[in-house]
C-alpha cells in the first residue's frame, strides 16, 4: 500500500515541477515589470530594423524588380552568385582588398587600444592620465565625415600640413589621396586614431576587475612592474580581448564603407576599392537590387563562418566565449 502512494506521488511530480516553472516566469514578469518594459524598446528595434529586413534577402535569388514586387519577380537560384564570382572581371580584387583591409586592421588597429590601456594603467600621474585619455576620445565622438575631411585637409598635395612639413624636411610632396600605395596606410592610421581612445575604455574596465591581492603576491614573489603588467594585468585583460576579437571577426569581410567612399577616387581604385563601394555603385547607383544584395549576402555569410568558427575554436582552449 505504501509503494502505491510513493508511486503515485512520483507521477504527480512533474507536474508540479511544470506549472511550478510556469508560475514561475508570471512571477519574475511581475516582478521585474518595468525591468521588461525598460527592455521592450530594444526588443522592438532589433525586431523591426535587423530581423525583419531578412526577408529582403530573397532577392539575392531572384531577378527582382520594383514594379513585380518580392513575391512576383521571377526566381534565379544562384545566377548572381555565379555572374559575381565568374563574369566580373574585377571580383577576385575586390575580395582582395577587402581581405587586406581586414587583416591591416586586425594587425595594427585591434591590438592598439590594448597597448594604450596598458600604459594608461601604468601611468602614475592622475592628471597627465586624464588629459592623455580625454585627448585619445575625442576622436570618436566626431563623424566619419569631419574624420575623413580632417584626412584630406592635412594630406593635400598643395595646402596640407603634412606635405609642408616633408617639403621643409626637403623631401618632396605626395599626393597622399592619389597614390595606391599610400590608401592602406591612411585609411587604417585614420582608423586607429578615430578608434584607440574608445577601444580603451573596455580594457581599463577589464583591468580594473583585476583582483589587487594578485598584485600584491607578483610584488612578493619578486615581480617587477613590467613582470606584473605582463602576467598580471595583461592575462586579465584576456577574456575581453577575446569576445571582441571574435565579434570583429563577424566584419572581416566588410570595410567602413563611409569612409572608404570619401577618401577613394579612381586613381586609388586598385588597393581602395573593396567590397562594399562595390555593392554601394552596383545596388545603389545602377539599381540592381539583386546583384548587389547576393553580394551582401556572401559577405554575411563568410562573417557568420568566421564568428562561428573563431568561437568554437576559443571554447576549446579558454574558459571564454560567446556562447
Amino acid at each position: 500500500m505504501s509503494l502505491d502512494r510513493s508511486d503515485a506521488a512520483n507521477e504527480q511530480i512533474p507536474a508540479r515541477v511544470h506549472s511550478g516553472r510556469g508560475a514561475s516566469l508570471g512571477f519574475k514578469l511581475r516582478k521585474y515589470k518595468a525591468l521588461y518594459l525598460l527592455m521592450l524598446p530594444g526588443i522592438l528595434y532589433y525586431i523591426l530594423f535587423k530581423y525583419a529586413p531578412m526577408y529582403g534577402v530573397i532577392i539575392a535569388f531572384q531577378d527582382f524588380s520594383i514594379g513585380r514586387g518580392i513575391m512576383g519577380s521571377k526566381f534565379v537560384g544562384l545566377q548572381h552568385f555565379i555572374d559575381f564570382f565568374v563574369n566580373t572581371p574585377d571580383a577576385w580584387k575586390l575580395v582582395r582588398n577587402t581581405v587586406m583591409l581586414n587583416v591591416y586592421d586586425l594587425i595594427f588597429r585591434f591590438p592598439a587600444p590594448i597597448i594604450l590601456a596598458l600604459l594608461f594603467h601604468e601611468i602614475r600621474s592622475r592628471k597627465f592620465k586624464w588629459f592623455v585619455q580625454s585627448v585619445s576620445y575625442m576622436p570618436h565622438f566626431l563623424s566619419t565625415v569631419v574624420i575623413a575631411g580632417i584626412m584630406v585637409t592635412f594630406l593635400s598635395q598643395q595646402t596640407g600640413i603634412v606635405n609642408h612639413i616633408l617639403d621643409w624636411l626637403g623631401f618632396g610632396r605626395i599626393l597622399f589621396l592619389g597614390e595606391p600605395g599610400w590608401f592602406r596606410t591612411i585609411y587604417v592610421g585614420s582608423e586607429i586614431w578615430q578608434t584607440i581612445g574608445w577601444g580603451t575604455i573596455l580594457y581599463l574596465a577589464a583591468i580594473a576587475g583585476v583582483d589587487p591581492t594578485l598584485y600584491e603576491a607578483a610584488k612578493i614573489d619578486g615581480a617587477n612592474r613590467f613582470q606584473q603588467m605582463r602576467h598580471v594585468t595583461f592575462i586579465g585583460m584576456i577574456p575581453v580581448m577575446i569576445v571582441l576579437f571574435v565579434l570583429t571577426l563577424s566584419h572581416f569581410m566588410e570595410t567602413g564603407f563611409q569612409k572608404i567612399i570619401l577618401l577613394y577616387n579612381p586613381m586609388t581604385y586598385e588597393t581602395a576599392d573593396v567590397l562594399n563601394t562595390y555593392i554601394y555603385r552596383r545596388g545603389i547607383l545602377s539599381a540592381d537590387f539583386s546583384f548587389a544584395t547576393a553580394v551582401g549576402l556572401f559577405q554575411s555569410v563568410i562573417g557568420f563562418v568566421l564568428v562561428v568558427s573563431a568561437n568554437r575554436v576559443v571554447k576549446k582552449f579558454s574558459d571564454t566565449s560567446l556562447w
